[in-house]
C-alpha cells in the first residue's frame, strides 16, 4: 500500500482541487506548446524504401526527380465532339495563367487524345512532392478562371496533389462522423454500467482531455519523429479506447470497495484501495501497450513510426490522467455522495445501494459454465473455432493501397478516371535512374537508349521515352510510359521486365554504375516487400516484449507463454476474418466498399502490435483479480472462476467501448482505414468474449497451480467447502 501508484493517488485524494487544476493546466500547456511549435510533417525523403527509394534519392541529388503534377482536362460541355480551336484557345489562356503562378515549375504543351474528344494540359509544381497538395488551390483558381471565360467547354483538374487534398478533406469529414457515432454510444454504455450521468461522464471527459493533451504533445514530439499525417487519427482511435478503459477499471474497483465497506471507509481510503489494485493494473497495462507499440519503430517506416508515436503518447497521457486527476475526481464525487447519504439518514430514508459489487450475473455464469464443468472440451472447441477463422489466411494477399483505390466520391478521382480513359498511354510512368562516373556518360546514354528500344518493342510499354542528364553528366534518367493502371498485373509485369531483364542486360554491364527504377508502381511493389522483410523482426520483438511484460506482472513463465499464445491466436483469427470479408466481394454492399482483392500492406503488422498491447488490458485486469484471490488463500480453481466472473462486467464494458471506437472506422471511405477499423473491432470482440471467457479460464483450470510456475505465491488456505457448495460456486 505504499507503491508509487498509491502515493500519487493518496496525494491527489488529499489535495483534490490541486490535482484537478494541475491536470487542466497540464492539458493547456500541452496544447499551447503544440500550437507554438507546430507539426513537423514527414518529408518526401522520409517515405523512401527499397529500390524505388534509392532511385528517388539518386535522382533528387542530381535535381532530376519527378515533380508533382496536375492535369487539366478540357472537353466539350455537352460531352460530344470537341471544338479544337476553342479548346486550344482555352489551353493557351490556361498555360499563360499557370506560368504566372509562383509555385509552377512548367507547363507542358497541350496533348490531344486519340479520339480527339479531350485536350490535356499538364502543370508541374516546384518543391517537394509531399508539399504539393498545399499549393494546388492556386492552380484550381486559375482553372476556374479559365472555365468562366470559356463557358462552352468543361475544364476539370486532377493529379496527385488535388487527389491528396481531396483525401485529406474526406478523412476529416469521416473522422467527424466517427466521433459522432462513438461518443454517444460510449456515453450510453457507461450509463448502463454506472447508472449515473455524472459517473458516466468522468471516463469520457478524462479520455477527451487526454486526447487533447496527447495531440499537443504529439506536435512537439513530431520534431523528433516526423508526423506522417496519421498521428491524430491514431490518437483519436486509441485515446478514446484506452482512456475510457483505464478510467473504467479504476472506477469499477472503487465502487466495488465502497459497496464492500458498507460506508465504513471514507473516499480517500477507497481511492487508495483502488490505486493499490486497479491502479497498478492500469500502469502495467499502459506500459505493456507502450512497449508493444514501440516495436513498430523496428519497421523502419515513417508511417509506422508516426503510428507508434501517437499511440505511445496518448497511452502515457491516459495512464497519467487515471493516476492523478481521476483519484481527485473520485474523492470529490465520493464526498458529495457521503453528504447526500448523511442527509438521507437524517431524514430517515434508507441509504441508496451502491452499484459495483462483484459477483457477476446469470449471463456470465452461463458463459463460464462450460469452462467450469468441462475445461478440456471447452478449450478444444474454442481453439478449433478460432483456428477455423485462421484458415482464410492461407489466401492472404498483401498490396500497397494505390491511388486507384481511393473513393470516387472525391471529385478529383472521377476526373482521374476520365483522364486514364482518354489518355491510356499516360497512366503509369517508370523512371529509370542511373549514376556512374562522368567519363561513362556516353555508355550510360547508349545503354538507356537500348532500354528504350527494347521497351518500344514490348507491348507492356507505349514506346514513349524521355532521357535526361544532370549537369555534371553523372546521373541520367529514362522515363517510360505504360498503358495500364498502376494497380494492374500488367503494370507490375512491366516493372519486373525492366528490373529483371532490360536493365541487367544494358545498364548492368557498365562498371561501377548504380541504377534503379522508381515511380508509383515501383513504390507499390517495394513497400509491401519492405514490410514483409521487417515483419519477422517486429513480430519476434513483439512476442518477446509481451512475454517479458506478462512475466514481470505476474511472476509466471507459464502465464507469459499462455499470453503470447492467446494473443497470436486471437490476432490470427481476426486477420483471417478480415481476409474472408475484404478480399472477397460478398460483403461489399454490407460494408460499403469496393474490394481490391487484397489487404493493405500496413494492416497485418498494425493489427498484431496494437492488439497485443490492448489485449494486455484484459489480461492484466482479469489475471490480477485471480492472483489477488490466490494470494489471499483462495484455491486457484475458485480464484479463476470468481476472478473472471467479478471482472466480467468491466471487461464487457471496455470491450464494447473499444469495439464501438474501432467499428466506427469501418464507415470511413479510405479502404485501408476500413480494414484497420474492422480487424481491430473483430479482434477485440474475439479477445474479450472468446479468449478471456472460454479459452483463458479453461486453460488456467487445466493448469491449476502450475499456472503460477515458477513462483509459489505465499497463501493462507481458505476454509474448505463441502463438495456441494464448491459445485454450486463453480457454476454460479
Amino acid at each position: 500500500m505504499n507503491s508509487l501508484t498509491v502515493r500519487v493517488a493518496r496525494w491527489s485524494a488529499r489535495h483534490p482541487w490541486r490535482a484537478i487544476a494541475g491536470w487542466l493546466v497540464f492539458v493547456a500547456l500541452c496544447l499551447g506548446a503544440g500550437s507554438a511549435v507546430g507539426t513537423n510533417s514527414a518529408r518526401t525523403a522520409d517515405y523512401r524504401v527499397g529500390e524505388a527509394g534509392r532511385a528517388e534519392a539518386l535522382a533528387a541529388e542530381a535535381r532530376l526527380e519527378r515533380r508533382a503534377a496536375e492535369q487539366v482536362l478540357i472537353s466539350s460541355r455537352s460531352g460530344g465532339a470537341l471544338d479544337e480551336g476553342a479548346a486550344r484557345a482555352a489551353a493557351k489562356d490556361l498555360t499563360d495563367r499557370m506560368r504566372r503562378v509562383p509555385d509552377v515549375a512548367g507547363v507542358a504543351d497541350p496533348l490531344l487524345s486519340d479520339d480527339r474528344r479531350f485536350l490535356m494540359v499538364e502543370v508541374s509544381l516546384k518543391g517537394e512532392e509531399r508539399d504539393a497538395k498545399d499549393k494546388v488551390d492556386a492552380l484550381l483558381a486559375q482553372t476556374a478562371a479559365v472555365q468562366q471565360g470559356h463557358p462552352g467547354l468543361l475544364l476539370e483538374e486532377t493529379g496527385s496533389p488535388s487527389v491528396s487534398k481531396g483525401v485529406d478533406r474526406q478523412r476529416s469529414d469521416d473522422l467527424a462522423l466517427s466521433e459522432a457515432i462513438t461518443l454517444p454510444v460510449t456515453l450510453v454504455t457507461l450509463l448502463i454500467v454506472f447508472g449515473s450521468v455524472t459517473m458516466a461522464g468522468v471516463p469520457l471527459l478524462l479520455a477527451l482531455s487526454s486526447i487533447a493533451a496527447a495531440v499537443g504533445l504529439s506536435m512537439v514530439v513530431s520534431h523528433v519523429s516526423p508526423d506522417a499525417g496519421v498521428g491524430t487519427n491514431v490518437i483519436l482511435m486509441i485515446g478514446l479506447a484506452v482512456g475510457v478503459d483505464y478510467t473504467l477499471f479504476y472506477l469499477k474497483r472503487e465502487r466495488e470497495e465502497r459497496a464492500r465497506s458498507g460506508g465504513r471507509l471514507g473516499s480517500e481510503a477507497l481511492v487508495e484501495l483502488a490505486a493499490a489494485t486497479s491502479g497498478r493494473a492500469v500502469v502495467v497495462s499502459g506500459l505493456a501497450v507502450v512497449a508493444s507499440t514501440a516495436t513498430l519503430y523496428l519497421a523502419s517506416d515513417v508511417i509506422f513510426s508516426s503510428l507508434a508515436t501517437g499511440t505511445i503518447v496518448v497511452v502515457l497521457v491516459a495512464v497519467a490522467s487515471s493516476l492523478t486527476a481521476l483519484p481527485a475526481l473520485l474523492v470529490k464525487l465520493g464526498q458529495r455522495a457521503e453528504r447526500r447519504a448523511r442527509r438521507r439518514a437524517e431524514r430517515g430514508r434508507p441509504a441508496r445501494r451502491v452499484r459495483g459489487e462483484s459477483g457477476g450475473g446469470r449471463i456470465w455464469g452461463a458463459l463460464l459454465r462450460p469452462a467450469a464443468r468441462h475445461p478440456l472440451a471447452t478449450l478444444c472447441v474454442s481453439v478449433l473455432a478460432l483456428l477455423a477463422l485462421v484458415v482464410p489466411l492461407a489466401g492472404l494477399k498483401i498490396t500497397e493501397m494505390s491511388r486507384d483505390t481511393h473513393s470516387r466520391d472525391i471529385p478529383a478521382m472521377r476526373v482521374y478516371d476520365r483522364l486514364n480513359e482518354a489518355f491510356p498511354e499516360q497512366r503509369v510512368t517508370h523512371q529509370v535512374v542511373v549514376r556512374a562516373d562522368a567519363s561513362r556518360s556516353g555508355e550510360v546514354g547508349a545503354a538507356l537508349r537500348e532500354v528504350a528500344e527494347r521497351a518500344d518493342a514490348d507491348p507492356l510499354f507505349t514506346g514513349a521515352a524521355r532521357i535526361r542528364a544532370a549537369s555534371d553528366d553523372r546521373t541520367h534518367t529514362l522515363e517510360l510510359k505504360v498503358p495500364h493502371l498502376g494497380n494492374s498485373d500488367e503494370a507490375y509485369d512491366s516493372l519486373d521486365r525492366l528490373r529483371d531483364d532490360f536493365l541487367p542486360a544494358t545498364v548492368g554491364r557498365i562498371t561501377g554504375a548504380e541504377y534503379g527504377v522508381s515511380g508509383d508502381v515501383a513504390r507499390y511493389a517495394d513497400y509491401p516487400a519492405h514490410q514483409n522483410g521487417k515483419l519477422p523482426l517486429v513480430l519476434a520483438a513483439l512476442l518477446l516484449v509481451t512475454f517479458a511484460m506478462t512475466v514481470y506482472a505476474f511472476r509466471s513463465v507459464v502465464l507469459g507463454l499462455l499470453g503470447v499464445a492467446l494473443n497470436l491466436l486471437s490476432a490470427a483469427a481476426a486477420l483471417g476474418l478480415l481476409v474472408l470479408v475484404f478480399q472477397g466481394t460478398w460483403a461489399e454492399g454490407l460494408l460499403d466498399f469496393d474490394s481490391t482483392g487484397s489487404i493493405g500492406s500496413r494492416v497485418p503488422l498494425f493489427l498484431f502490435v496494437i492488439l497485443f498491447g490492448l489485449s494486455m488490458d484484459y489480461q492484466v485486469f482479469v489475471v490480477s483479480r485471480i492472483r489477488e484471490a490466490v494470494l489471499a488463500g483462495v484455491p486457484t480453481r475458485r480464484a479463476v472462476l470468481d476472478g473472471i466472473r467479478s471482472s466480467a462486467s468491466v471487461v464487457t464494458s471496455a470491450a464494447v467501448v473499444m469495439t464501438t471506437v474501432f467499428a466506427s472506422f469501418v464507415f470511413l471511405h479510405i479502404i485501408e482505414m476500413k480494414q484497420i477499423g474492422f480487424v481491430l473491432a473483430a479482434a477485440v470482440l474475439i479477445d474479450a468474449f472468446v479468449v478471456r471467457v472460454m479459452v483463458l479460464p479453461a486453460a488456467m483450470l487445466l493448469l491449476g497451480e502450475a499456472t503460477w510456475w515458477p513462483s509459489r505465491p505465499a497463501v493462507t488456505p481458505a476454509p474448505e467447502k463441502s463438495p456441494a457448495s464448491r459445485a454450486a460456486a463453480d457454476v454460479r
